[in-house]
């Protein structure tokens, strides 16, 4: 488990989806790199893909990565126009579902000038994450999370001892590889998972030998990536039962344990800078909005968190939720507001969870007084906790409902407060537990697609429960079932839901005949 937490805490994106907008970029800019040059591209929608794909800004995604932009340029929002410039042909074909593969899959058809194709299979995770898993037909698993050299070859004796004695020649060091075939003697590709990338000759090189038909270097826009993959660390954890038991070891609450292990993962300087963009990031886009609101895209949402921000200090604010966290829905509710208008965002860990964990976290830090070190440990802390599922469950609404969302969300941020309050590495997992548990079963069900209503309520509502599960367990309130066990819960739970309910605007809140009359009339979908 060597992901970083900057892919859990994470990507620094344009709105309004992780899944569907960040990751669907980052697939188009892995495709672009593997297939070279091309004039035209076609891009096969699956799933959710199909059914969502202009209310999330998937197609503008997809064409922006397959120009190369990065999934924080605002530029996203004119990929069409860009393309038209630069002499792309662009369209979408409307595959439908399939059951038996990922429910955020596109197939990715490009062709150069001379007529030659190649064909990407790739699949969004969650959270800005993603997966290749076809290239012109054969079964490969390219993550892009490490530096990878991708190379097409010919299936034939002596191939593969060229390739790693020219790496080995030029100082690289072979993390992993794996070799993918069509048949014996056929077409074969070779994925090679590095410390760090080549210099620039490699590749070049590498391209040289005999049958090697095309060689390049995948390098992710975006991604955290670790310098070091398959480093094996006591700070590296495959669950939260071996989480609290590096806590104990080392002495540490969670945000240490995991301040020392991205260290180690990515470099002590780039977690630093890393982090801290977080926290800017994160502190522009709970306030921005609030002191300047503005409509979405789909025209469903803009100016709730400034209504909500101004019943701060009244009665209203001091009777119900409380100061502290009239504060954190409303900052919540910001960031929604922002992502639904193509704004910069942090994924923590989808885009539509993107507002509890800054909401809670920030609220508290200012009641509190907390300097960054001390927010910065909090964030890492959060990171922990979406660390662990991601891994061994699903934070994307698409396989596992908003519960793998919103619900993971409220988990991060009920330990961060529990940390932030002084409580105990294992209140803080129970903390987790009891939020996990309180949203079990939560479907997403987005209007018209658009991840602006429920998903911005819910975001209050998250934050809800985080704050009512910190202080449950800071009360000694523990949670009956394990936070692994309930990882495990809820991603059975997510598998059980029906595909209406999991983010394909087909079920729940989405089919009501006031969300299809609203729906009708915002237009971006027509």
């Amino acid at each position: 488990m060597d992901l970083s937490i900057f892919d859990v805490v994470g990507p620094v994106m344009i709105g309004p989806s992780s899944s569907h907008t960040a990751g669907a970029a980052r697939l188009a800019f892995v495709a672009r790199q593997i297939a070279g040059e091309f004039t035209r591209v076609s891009f096969g929608l699956h799933g959710s893909f199909a059914r969502t794909y202009r209310g999330h800004g998937t197609d503008r995604a997809l064409v922006a990565g397959i120009l190369g932009l990065d999934t924080d340029d605002e530029n996203i929002k004119q990929a069409f126009d860009l393309a038209r410039e630069q002499g792309l042909d662009f369209h979408f074909d409307i595959k439908g579902d399939d059951a038996s593969i990922h429910p955020n899959t596109v197939d990715i058809d490009m062709v150069d000038n001379t007529g030659a194709t190649a064909q990407v299979r790739g699949e969004s995770l969650g959270g800005g994450k993603m997966r290749i898993s076809r290239i012109n037909g054969v079964g490969v698993d390219i993550s892009g999370m490490y530096s990878t050299l991708f190379v097409a070859h010919q299936d034939v004796p002596g191939v593969l001892a060229a390739l790693t004695n020219l790496l080995a020649y030029a100082h690289v060091n072979i993390a992993f590889c794996r070799t993918y075939r069509t048949e014996v003697g056929g077409q074969a590709y070779s994925v090679f998972e590095t410390d760090g990338a080549p210099d620039d000759t490699v590749v070049p090189m590498l391209r040289k030998l005999d049958n090697v038909d095309y060689a390049t270097f995948i390098e992710l826009p975006g991604s955290a990536s670790s310098l070091s993959p398959g480093v094996s660390a006591k700070e590296i954890f495959d669950d939260g039962e071996q989480l609290l038991d590096a806590c104990a070891e080392l002495g540490l609450n969670i945000g240490a344990v995991m301040a020392v292990r991205e260290a180690r993962l990515t470099g002590e300087a780039h977690a630093i800078a890393a982090m801290r963009r977080v926290l800017d990031v994160m502190r522009e886009e709970t306030t921005a909005p609030i002191a300047n609101p503005q409509r979405s895209l789909g025209g469903l949402i803009g100016g709730e968190a400034k209504l909500v921000d101004a019943t701060y200090r009244n009665d209203l604010g001091a009777s119900l939720m409380g100061p502290v966290q009239t504060d954190a829905v409303a900052r919540a509710m910001a960031v929604l507001e922002r992502s639904a208008t193509m704004g910069v965002i942090v994924a923590a860990p989808t885009a539509g969870s993107a507002g509890v964990v800054p909401g809670c976290v920030l609220a508290l830090a200012d009641h509190l007084q907390l300097d960054d070190e001390q927010v910065m440990d909090a964030l890492y802390c959060a990171a922990a906790i979406g660390l662990n599922l991601t891994t061994s469950a699903c934070v994307a609404g698409a396989e596992g409902g908003c519960q793998a969302e919103v619900g993971s969300a409220a988990a991060m941020a009920a330990a961060a407060l529990v940390q932030m309050m002084g409580g105990t590495p294992e209140q803080a997992l129970d903390a987790s537990s009891i939020a996990l548990s309180n949203l079990l079963g939560l479907v997403c069900d987005p209007v018209g697609g658009l991840v602006e209503v429920p998903c911005q309520n819910r975001n209050a509502i998250g934050v809800a429960a985080a704050f009512s599960s910190a202080q449950l367990a800071l009360a000694g309130i523990k949670s009956l079932v394990p936070f692994d066990q309930m990882a495990h819960v809820m991603l059975s739970v997510g598998h059980a839901l029906p595909a209406t309910l999991r983010e394909t605007a087909r079920g729940g809140i989405a089919q009501a005949p006031a969300a299809l009359s609203a729906c009708a009339k915002c237009g971006i979908c027509g």
